[in-house]
This record gives C-alpha cells, structure tokens and sequence, in this order.
C-alpha cells in the first residue's frame, strides 16, 4: 500500500474517534499493526486536525464565549474550562518530571479500553431514572481535568471516554458533559501537538515526512468534523451503553490480534 493512502486512512481512523468515547489510541494501534507503526509525534500532531473540526463545530458557541465573556454564565464556563486545562497541564508536566512513560505494550491499551467500556455501561444503567444537571460545576470541571491526566497516563482510557464517563457520573446531562469534554480538549489537544512538533524540530528526531503528517491531519479534521456533528445530536436521545460494548470488544480484540 502506498504510504501516503496509509496516512490517510489512518487520519481518518484518527478523526473517527479521537472525540467519540471508544479510544483513538486504541484503534491507531490495532490499524498501525497491519498499516506499519508510526512515531508518537505523528500519532499526537493529527489529533489537532480533529481539534480543528471541534472549533467548526462549535463555531458560535466559542464566538458567543469569547465575545460575551463579560456576562456572568459566559465567565463561570471559561473560567472552568480554563481551570480544568490548568490542571491538566500543571499535571501533565508534573507526570513527566517524574519520568512517566507510555507502555511499550498493547497489553495496558487493551486493558484500559476494555475496562472504560464495562464502566460506561455500569455508569449509564446507574443513570437511569436519575435526573441530570446542564450546568458545570467546579466539582465536575476539577475533575474533568483529572480525567485527562488519567487519559494520560493511561492510554486507552480514551481521554474523551474518560472526561464523559466522569461528568456523567457526578450527575452533568450527556449533552452538556460531551460538551464540556469536547471544548476543554481544544487547549489540550492543540498544546500537546505543539509541543509533540516544537520538540521534533528542535531535537532533530527521526519521524514522518511534514507532508504525510499534513495529510493525515486534514483527513482527520474533515472526518472528525462530519463525526462530532453526528456525536451531538445523537447524545440527545441516546445513551452510551453501545460504546461500552464497542470498546469491549475492541479491547478483546487488540487483546488477541495485536502483539
């Protein structure tokens, strides 16, 4: 297969499900495992194409929080996206210092995306009944942000299935929690492909052609684009519980394909 078809089928996987709660992780290694293993500069650079088609998608929403943030609701959400970044951030720098590393395993991938599916389903039945908030509080956002150092340091988790799971959880809507994932991701996202490309460039590291990691990166801006769209109107009726027994099933299988 030509290298650049492979790139671009695997920005596409990478657009697919970077913001769907089913771990893009998990799914680029179980593709790389037949489509030739990349660097983990590639995989982290085209997540910012999916950011890309979050901020289309939220286009008014982000314009109405940027230009309206003096009114009090606008505030009270940037101040908690930012708090929940902050977080983030602060922590993933703190985990660095203190030389975490990525498995060299699939085993660990697996696991975490096996075991967030079972915890999607046990979350949603213990939902059910139970009334829902809109509004995000500083209990959620907190822990929102320490959703993503979990996603971190544990890939496979899926940091969208992470944030998600634990939003529902302490009781925010499905709309709202999907929401809040979904734009706190934006920094995140975007400040993890900067530096993943700033450190190429100043180390001098082996890695992909700029030209292949382009590509992948505007197929998967243009498939997570179509992607989100879907995923938010489809929380408003439905529940999770088909992503639970999705990612079971993918753990499953990179289990026994991958090795």
């Amino acid at each position: 297969m030509p290298d650049w078809l492979a790139v671009i089928i695997l920005g596409i996987i990478e657009g697919v499900t970077e913001f769907l709660p089913i771990s893009s992780t998990g799914h680029l290694l179980l593709a790389q495992h037949w489509l030739q293993p990349r660097t983990e500069m590639f995989n982290v650079v085209i997540q910012t194409g999916a950011v890309l088609a979050v901020l289309a998608v939220f286009a008014q929403r982000a314009k109405t929080l940027v230009w309206r943030w003096h009114e009090p609701a606008n505030w009270d959400y940037l101040i908690k996206l930012f708090g929940a970044f902050v977080l983030t951030a602060a922590g993933g720098l703190t985990l660095k210092q203190l030389g975490l590393k990525l498995p060299e395993t699939v085993a660990p991938v697996a696991w975490a995306t096996l075991i967030g599916g079972i915890l999607f389903i046990g979350v949603e039945d213990w939902l059910r009944g139970k009334k829902t908030s809109e509004k995000v509080t500083w209990t959620v956002a907190i822990a929102v942000g320490l959703a993503q150092l979990v996603a971190a340091a544990f890939p496979g988790a899926s940091r969208s299935g992470t944030t998600i799971l634990i939003a529902l959880a302490l009781g925010l809507s499905r709309s709202a929690a999907t929401e809040f994932s979904f734009l706190v991701g934006i920094p995140t996202l975007l400040s993890a492909g900067a530096k993943e490309a700033f450190d190429a460039v100043r180390d001098h590291a082996p890695h992909e052609p700029w030209s292949h990691v382009l590509l992948a990166t505007i197929a998967a801006a243009i498939t997570a684009f179509i992607v989100v769209k879907w995923l938010l109107g489809y929380v408003r009726h439905h529940t999770f519980i088909p992503f639970g027994w999705y990612r079971i099933a993918l753990g499953l299988a990179i289990l026994l394909l991958v090795r």
